[in-house]
């Protein structure tokens, strides 16, 4: 970086990537020793961005509030301006007299015309410098022999297996400040926070937003549960993922960080089997992939990968959309799903595949519909890993689920949950229901239901489609597309 007086200020442009630890961006200018202007701009204004859902800004709003105060104590106070990126980036710039400008990339193509138009309305006195840090593998480098960008998984993992991310960069120990501070907007003017109702309490009771709590959680996991981790992460009753997706999603940890954590817990206990760490690995890589396909693609949440479902049937079930969506579809498994998302915006993602399968395979309803109801309910709602898998699960996108397989409800449900705690836990209605009919309660016996309080039809509802006939129906249409 070229410095032409200490006195200069830095503007580093805070997007989703609010943490001290690994942050390229922020490390460089704490490295410079010159103040520092840290800018978040909640823009929802620019052509092609997609504005946030609902719960996302539940989380953003306490993620701001953590991030807020760690930057202070590190001396430097977080401006927020909300409004057209372009212009209220640029009028910081211009009001503290900054000579530089450091972000961390964005992959999505309106987010990227965002960032040329600033660094482009700025011009050639301030100086523009954009890092890769919240992906593992910058998607402009990988690349596969003749050239083009990676379509299918297992090849991507192949070809960047070998290649171990950098190391994490600590923490800055200061922030140095500017005396006359521009304007920021107080965070609660943002109006984040759900009211009239409230809707958010089990989420704030399933969650600690930060980047202590993200590196705390990933911590207990590593002690607790990596070690049973291929295996572990498909038991939807057991809290034995790592939970990091929303901690990822807003930049309070990095990947980086996150892969180096796993080999140290692994070398300093001894008893992480390999096949562990490789499966946790390459889930870090599929986060990659995704956003590799983003990068190359672009409309990852509008248009179909692969063209060819363009012309797919696609029903229009506005009250079996409704009840996949209330968790009121008559397989236990798939309420289970939609109801933990409802109460803790989140879902395991085991139940994401089946819930995802059962609204585009068994109902037949456009992935597009499921797309929309995660990004505005999940407070991990990726603008990459949401869209591809989403795509994936409904058979339309790149290294698609083959669209001869529709996951039946009840058997990944009795493979999966087999204790039925997951269930209990999200459908309680159904609780006092012996294990061996909990899975399909319209298989049991009247004796059976009535002993253990329910009426089919009333306390639960019955199945909304027969997954048998529903099979075939689908497994008609996609012969249709892929033939």
């Amino acid at each position: 970086m070229t410095q032409t007086s200490q006195s200069e200020p830095i503007v580093v442009w805070l997007r989703d990537d609010l943490r001290l630890d690994d942050n390229p961006a922020l490390a460089e200018a704490a490295d410079s020793g010159r103040p520092v202007v840290p800018l978040v701009v909640l823009d929802e204004e620019s052509d092609g961005v997609r504005s946030l859902g609902g719960t996302h800004k539940w989380w953003l709003h306490h993620s701001l509030q953590c991030f807020g105060k760690d930057l202070a104590d590190k001396g430097a106070p977080l401006i927020l301006r909300r409004g057209k990126a372009s212009e209220h980036v640029v009028d910081i710039v211009e009001s503290t007299g900054a000579t530089t400008l450091l972000m961390n990339r964005r992959y999505d193509q309106a987010s990227r015309a965002v960032d040329d138009a600033v660094e482009a309305a700025l011009g050639s006195d301030v100086e523009v410098q954009r890092f890769t840090a919240n992906i593992l593998h910058d998607p402009d480098k990988v690349r596969t022999k003749t050239g083009g960008w990676y379509k299918v998984y297992t090849p991507f993992w192949k070809n960047l297996a070998e290649d171990e991310p950098r190391d994490p960069i600590d923490p800055p120990d200061k922030l140095a400040s500017l005396d006359d501070q521009p304007r920021s907007d107080r965070l609660e003017e943002w109006d984040l926070l759900p009211t009239r109702p409230d809707w958010s309490g089990g989420i704030a009771a399933f969650w600690k937003v930060g980047e202590a709590a993200a590196h705390e959680r990933f911590e207990e996991f590593s002690d607790e549960w990596l070690n049973d981790y291929p295996d572990g992460r498909d038991r939807p009753g057991d809290d034995a993922t790592s939970r990091m997706s929303p901690h990822l999603r807003w930049g309070e940890i990095s990947p980086y960080r996150l892969w180096h954590m796993a080999e140290a817990c692994a070398n300093r206990r001894k008893t992480i089997p390999g096949d562990a760490l490789k499966t946790f690995k390459k889930e870090l890589v599929w986060r990659d992939f995704n956003y590799h396909l983003l990068h190359n693609f672009g409309p990852l949440a509008t248009q179909n990968y692969n063209d060819r479902f363009d012309a797919f049937p696609w029903r229009s079930a506005k009250s079996e959309l409704r009840a996949w969506q209330k968790g009121l579809t008559g397989y236990p498994i798939v309420d289970a799903g939609m109801r933990q998302l409802w109460e803790c915006g989140w879902m395991h993602n085991r139940v994401r595949m089946i819930v995802g399968s059962f609204l585009t395979k068994d109902l037949l309803i456009d992935w597009r519909e499921g797309e929309r109801w995660f990004w505005d309910t999940l407070v991990d709602g990726d603008i990459a890993s949401n869209t591809a898998q989403w795509q994936w699960i409904g058979g339309s996108g790149a290294d698609a689920q083959p669209y001869f397989r529709v996951f039946n409800p009840v058997t990944q449900s009795q493979r999966f949950d087999g204790d039925g705690d997951y269930i209990r836990r999200f459908v309680p209605e159904l609780a006092d229901l012996p294990d061996k009919v909990l899975h399909a309660p319209w298989e049991a016996d009247a004796d059976t239901l009535a002993e253990a309080g329910v009426e089919l039809g009333k306390t639960y509802p019955k199945p909304i489609v027969d997954h048998g006939t529903a099979r075939k129906r689908a497994l008609d249409a996609y012969g249709e597309v892929k033939g």
